[in-house]
């Protein structure tokens, strides 16, 4: 009889759906602190107020339905916080991390969780991986917040200022978009101090931690063998997109922008509030131009941007930069007429492709649903003439909650009650990956998505 429990109980805990549960229960235990009266200026937050607020910081998304500057006090700010570092990095690396320092060791479960968090192979040293997670981690909240306090120690008290710093460093590079400012950073869109160093913290944490470890080995481990050296397809094609991606989205924003919401402003501020807005676009949320007055094809733009998100084992959302490789060569080698896929002259196993497809789908079933849900819960049946621009505008939240982004055109806290729980559900969705969701529903676990070390791809 206890066989058969500890039988039921270990298949009912996979590696799969291990996360799932760790992120539930962050955000259950989020939810509770946040109703705390101490956790709210005024009355106390509402059940459905505190859920979303618990989800969007674990799920480093950003959206919010309470002013966090205002509305919360410091207890909540700083529970808000612990949730964003906690949700950026991984509840399970948290965990992971507290075992090794007490066992030395890694249990079989906690290493396919890792692997499949942050890996592409199964020879990675997964002891000096989470090491150098942490160590990337605070080196890299630790600069950004000694860059932002010097221009927030010349605005406030040094506590103020240090406490502003640390906060906006870590909402930044978890890529979370939670901002003490009711505005976010649109004052400081002319201020190139705090719009570059916020910019480049999300940028380093949308690589991911593989790519900063292979950056990191390529540039300081002279020593070693010139192949030991070499960076994986993965991390060339993340750092490729990306680069496309930013140059091209900072062109669309100062395209599309130039004589609307940049109208006021400097042109050397035109091309930094672009560039700013082309790199939290794809996974942060922070923005320092308004995006609740922009014109109708820039937010077009901005969708597909959200809808890409970062890369693959980073902190940010969206389907990955990684997929949409994929699918790009996949799309070229069935042009050209070859059968096979490739990148970077190295060959895709089928499994890769085919899970890039799935997870393509997957999202795009994902949000057509939302959107029609949040439409119903908010429009009802209004016929279109009534509700001119509201489509979009739902649409956009419903991206934005997908990809964990966390921008916003403004309807946010308007939303019913059942049109939150609607972006609490796509948040959590898209935090833990389409695929994940699709296969803890269906029961069917595949073969690990890192066992496919050949093309050193990793997807979803």
């Amino acid at each position: 009889m206890i066989d058969s429990s500890k039988s039921r109980r270990k298949r009912f805990i996979t590696p799969v759906n291990l996360p799932i549960f760790s992120f539930a229960g962050l955000i259950l235990i989020g939810t509770l602190l946040l109703m705390l009266p101490v956790a709210a200026n005024g009355p106390v937050l509402a059940p459905v107020d505190a859920l979303f607020t618990a989800t969007s910081a674990t799920c480093v998304t950003g959206l919010v339905v309470v002013d966090t500057g205002t509305r919360l006090s410091l207890f909540g700010q700083w529970v808000v916080l612990v949730l964003i570092q906690c949700g950026g990095l991984g509840i399970m690396t948290f965990s992971t991390v507290l075992i090794l320092v007490m066992t030395g060791r890694f249990s079989f479960m906690q290493r396919s969780v890792i692997q499949d968090t942050f890996t592409h192979g199964p020879d990675t040293g997964l002891a000096s991986l989470v090491r150098h997670v942490v160590m990337f981690t605070l080196l890299m909240e630790v600069a950004g917040a000694a860059l932002l306090f010097l221009r927030f120690s010349g605005m406030y008290h040094p506590s103020r200022a240090l406490y502003l710093a640390i906060f906006h460093a870590v909402s930044a590079f978890c890529n979370a978009g939670f901002c003490l400012y009711a505005q976010s950073l649109m004052d400081f869109s002319g201020d190139p101090l705090v719009s570059f160093t916020v910019a480049f913290l999300i940028i380093f944490g949308g690589m991911g931690f593989l790519v900063l470890l292979e950056l990191k080995r390529l540039l300081f481990n002279r020593d070693q063998a010139r192949r030991a050296r070499r960076l994986s397809v993965h991390s060339k094609l993340v750092l490729t997109l990306s680069i496309v991606l930013l140059t091209g989205g900072t062109v669309g924003f100062l395209f599309s922008e130039w004589k609307h919401s940049m109208a006021g402003l400097s042109v050397p501020a035109k091309f930094m509030a672009a560039f700013f807005q082309s790199v939290t676009a794809r996974t942060a949320g922070f923005n320092t131009l308004d995006f609740g007055k922009m014109a109708n094809v820039t937010l077009l733009f901005t969708i597909l941007l959200m809808f890409i998100g970062a890369g693959s084992g980073s902190t940010g959302g969206g389907i990955k930069i990684n997929t949409l490789g994929v699918l790009f060569a996949l799309s070229r080698s069935r042009l050209r007429g070859e059968e096979g896929t490739s990148i970077f002259r190295r060959s895709l196993a089928p499994e890769t492709v085919g899970r890039a497809i799935s997870v393509f789908v997957v999202a795009i079933v994902l949000i057509y649903a939302a959107t029609m849900a949040l439409t119903v819960s908010e429009l009802g049946t209004t016929i279109h003439e009534e509700s001119r621009g509201l489509f979009l505008k739902l649409l956009f939240e419903v991206v934005s909650a997908f990809g964990t982004v966390g921008l916003s055109v403004g309807i946010t806290p308007q939303l019913s009650s059942i049109g939150k729980l609607i972006l609490v559900l796509v948040m959590f969705a898209g935090r833990l990956g389409p695929l994940s969701i699709a296969v803890a529903l269906t029961g069917k676990e595949p073969r690990s998505r890192f066992q496919y070390a050949e093309e050193n791809v990793m997807i979803g």
